[in-house]
């Protein structure tokens, strides 16, 4: 994917004063349904509709609250919406279940994959990681000619040492550079770990972040309260190409209707990402 950016400078004001223009980015913004799962769970048209008016473009699934794959796709067409990812179990790519799961992605217009946390057979020891590896190598070869990407959704878990490194570095350094890094910011920072180092470690194979914030003083921030540094992600992620969607996750339990990601799309907005 190619990215264009505004350059950072400055523009005179009938020749007396400047000022500094935000850096503009070309990748859009999702958000990630689970951030409102409650109301989607009664009302995911309703929910559909409100996302596109709040600005979002996209959405990152977690559950399809009993809809089949083309009435989803008659919502998100209504509404103009894409399809950032979906966030799935590894079984649903194992075994009979993988087609049934391409054909339902493809109908709605989805190509990323995102496994959204390890099963205990393979997170309870360095080995296990390196086996999901394989695992992951595996579905990757089978849904990439079919138009497909698979990646993995970390936690805090994959920062915190197994035998002496971190299940992220295990996993993603065994498995092949087409299985893709979805980085949840919030969960590396609060863990431990540095995103921007990260994003550079893995230079080109970060698709998609959750833009999550991560404050040492408040259990549950908001974007915009916390202490990421935000200009360095995101010049980060840019600088090194491969991001296709921002998507906002907000999970805290004061996170009511639309509070929450309504916040958020207006500090990217500030941001110049939105």
């Amino acid at each position: 994917m190619v990215l264009t950016r505004r350059a950072l400078g400055k523009v005179s004001l009938g020749g007396v004063a400047s000022r500094t223009l935000l850096a503009q980015s070309s990748v859009p913004v999702a958000v990630q349904l689970y951030s409102v799962r409650q109301i989607a769970a009664k009302d995911l048209p309703g929910v559909l509709a409100e996302v596109a008016k709040l600005g979002y473009k996209g959405v990152e699934f977690a559950g399809y609250h009993g809809h089949e794959a083309p009435a989803v796709r008659k919502m998100l067409d209504e509404n103009g919406l894409k399809v950032a990812g979906t966030h799935i179990g590894l079984d649903m790519l194992l075994g009979d279940n993988l087609q049934k799961t391409l054909e339902f992605n493809k109908t709605i217009g989805n190509k990323n994959l995102i496994v959204s946390s390890m099963p205990r057979k393979y997170s309870a020891s360095a080995a296990g990681w390196k086996e999901a590896a394989q695992v992951f190598n595996e579905i990757s070869d089978k849904v990439r000619p079919q138009g497909f990407t698979v990646g993995y959704h970390n936690h805090t878990q994959e920062f915190q040492l197994v035998e002496g490194q971190t299940p992220f570095e295990i996993f993603f350094g065994t498995a092949k550079p087409a299985v893709k890094v979805q980085l949840d910011v919030g969960h590396a920072k609060r863990a431990g770990a540095d995103p921007v180092q990260v994003i550079n470690r893995y230079k080109g194979r970060v698709i998609s972040i959750h833009v999550k914030e991560y404050s040492p003083d408040k259990p549950e921030p908001i974007l915009g309260e916390g202490s990421i540094d935000w200009k360095g992600v995101f010049s980060a992620l840019e600088r090194n190409g491969g991001i296709e969607w921002y998507i906002v996750e907000e999970e805290g339990k004061s996170c009511v209707d639309y509070n929450c990601i309504q916040t958020a799309i207006g500090q990217l907005k500030k941001m110049g990402k939105a």
